[in-house]
């Protein structure tokens, strides 16, 4: 049974989507009804994501994306649609209304449980006789119990199926636990065993406070060194950042973006309490999006070797692009925080943050390590390097300050070195230029494989004809319709019979219950059609022009026509022999 169709209409009424886009995206008021900004779903420098107050919808005109406010929620969040309503009805202050027969829901929510409660099993691990390990292992990376409690550390004993036993003895199947990534199956397939076992555990606990996953360090030799669980129904590793849920309570400003969680813990309990890591993944741009919530100043902290300095670049580019300050910590006399903090102090390492270089600084010096500038050869392979790289920023103040110490750097003239930047720079934007209009041609139609029109004339008239209903459910009783399965398109033929379904329930037609119909893309498409302009003083007679071309499809159909064709053909031979 679907949410109450009033509870629905309610929340997306109390829900206003511009105020709710706008906890994610500063938007700007352009001319027309509609606000933009940058993309959340994609990396963009020219702000193609417009959100419509009147309409309600949010579309963005470079990825294609776009719904209504549930969808964004569900988008952004990377929730199923009933946690996207709970979340906005969180919000809204409004309470959730009993919903019956939601079975992803409810496997959601037993997977939440067993996670909590596999994380409980865990840290009560750590302090029995069989802990002794874990305890000993923290002992000497100097982790304290306070700090192990705040992060609820715990102990996977070095026993084949100790937690599936202590599961299942809490009514747990399974078929849960392996769906969780708690154990694995045996060779064979009848048989499970723990997925952690001799390790120190350290739960992945989100935003909202949920233990989504777990990541494992061994105790004794062995291969991995840290193990995570498995991408689930409530864990992606791509979307999540391990100690987020503490450092978003942070009052220092900036988000310390380091590369273990040993580094994290370490880092925790020097008094650095924004520190966050990446769940064995270098940054991704969703954990980029993810941190932009939270704050608009990140400082990486990565190991001081060859894979750090490259992994840091790597996010320098991810972050950049969000608009995001970045700086950077050049450690020196220690290979990553944790060790320098244990040989030198908080106190240094404070002072070492204060020092951090921004990411320009550091990448210019990363350039200048490479080459020998007292050779001219090597200069010429440095000026051409540094000056790609400046041409990228896009601040010209920045460009003519970096201009000036890059040319002081390599012992030549500004004026030349700022003559090239801005000669790069004229070219780098022709070029994007180009690919954002390759981008918005292949916006026109939709981007997916199954969304793609093997009949655009029909699926032109099947848009409208979508579009109608949806302005105008009523036309529905006007005339005889066409059935989805008439359709050319798929996609188009779900929407519609989404449609028909509402309408002939008598329920309202709107994007917050398709939501819980529609996919993603379908919901993008659903959104591009509607914001098209249509003349509803001529419904009806638009209704009839949609109704018979689609029809029309079905009457001429085209693998007739060429069998036609063939006949013909075929008979013109036999003619040209007599």
């Amino acid at each position: 049974m679907a949410f109450p169709e009033k509870f629905i209409t309610d929340l997306v009424e109390r829900s206003d989507i511009v105020d709710v886009v706008s906890g994610y995206v500063q938007l700007t008021k352009h001319s027309g009804a509609n606000l933009f900004g940058l993309c959340p779903f994609h990396s963009e420098k020219t702000p193609s994501f417009s959100v419509n107050r009147t309409k309600q919808i949010y579309h963005c005109f470079g990825c294609g994306k776009g719904g209504g406010v549930i969808n964004f929620i569900m988008e952004i969040e990377n929730l199923g649609y009933r946690d996207a309503v709970e979340l906005l009805a969180r919000r809204a202050g409004m309470a959730m209304p009993e919903e019956a027969n939601d079975r992803e829901s409810r496997r959601r929510g037993r997977l939440l449980a067993l996670n909590k409660d596999a994380a409980r099993f865990f840290y009560e691990q750590l302090s029995t006789p069989a802990g002794q390990a874990g305890r000993d292992y923290m002992r000497s990376r100097r982790i304290g119990a306070a700090v192990a409690k705040n992060f609820g550390l715990g102990y996977a004993p070095d026993s084949w199926d100790s937690l599936r036993k202590a599961m299942r003895a809490k009514g747990y199947t399974e078929q849960e636990l392996f769906d969780a990534g708690l154990v694995r199956r045996g060779k064979s397939g009848n048989s499970f065993y723990d997925t952690f076992r001799n390790r120190l555990m350290f739960p992945v606990i989100d935003v909202r406070g949920n233990v989504i996953g777990f990541s494992g360090r061994i105790l004794g030799d062995g291969e991995p060194k840290y193990m995570n669980s498995p991408e689930t129904p409530v864990f992606d590793k791509g979307r999540n950042l391990f100690a987020l849920n503490l450092a978003k309570k942070s009052k220092s400003g900036y988000i310390i973006l380091s590369e273990g969680n040993i580094d994290v813990v370490s880092l925790h309990q020097a008094g650095f309490d924004s520190a966050v890591a990446s769940l064995g993944t270098s940054l991704t741009p969703e954990q980029a999006r993810l941190l932009s919530r939270y704050t608009d100043q990140v400082i990486i902290a990565y190991d001081n070797d060859g894979a750090g300095q490259k992994a840091a670049q790597r996010a320098i580019g991810i972050l950049e692009k969000l608009d995001l300050r970045v700086k950077v910590l050049r450690l020196t006399g220690a290979k990553d925080p944790d060790e320098y903090i244990k040989a030198r102090g908080p106190d240094a390492f404070r002072n070492l943050l204060e020092a951090s270089e921004n990411q320009v600084d550091y990448r210019l010096r990363s350039v200048a390590d490479k080459y020998d500038l007292e050779i001219d050869e090597q200069k010429v392979l440095f000026l051409r390097e540094a000056t790609d790289l400046l041409a990228r920023l896009p601040n010209a103040v920045e460009r003519q300050v970096y201009g000036m110490r890059v040319a002081a750097m390599a012992g030549v003239g500004a004026d030349a070195v700022n003559a090239e930047v801005e000669r790069l720079r004229k070219r780098l934007l022709r070029s994007a230029q180009k690919t954002e209009e390759r981008e918005q041609l292949r916006t026109d139609s939709p981007k997916e494989r199954e969304l793609r029109y093997e009949d655009p004339a029909s699926a032109k008239a099947e848009e409208g004809l979508v579009r109608l209903l949806f302005l105008d459910p009523v036309l529905a009783r006007r005339q005889t319709l066409p059935k989805p399965e008439d359709f050319s398109s798929p996609a188009l033929g779900h929407i519609y019979a989404a449609l028909l379904e509402l309408i002939e329930q008598g329920r309202a037609v709107n994007l917050g219950v398709l939501g819980e119909k529609l996919s993603q893309s379908e919901m993008s498409l659903l959104v591009r059609i509607q914001d098209e302009p249509e003349d509803l003083s001529r419904g009806e007679q638009a209704l009839g022009d949609y109704i018979r071309k689609i029809n029309a499809k079905k009457t001429y159909d085209p693998t007739d026509l060429v069998a036609l064709a063939n006949t013909y053909r075929e008979k013109g031979k036999g003619y040209e022999g007599k």
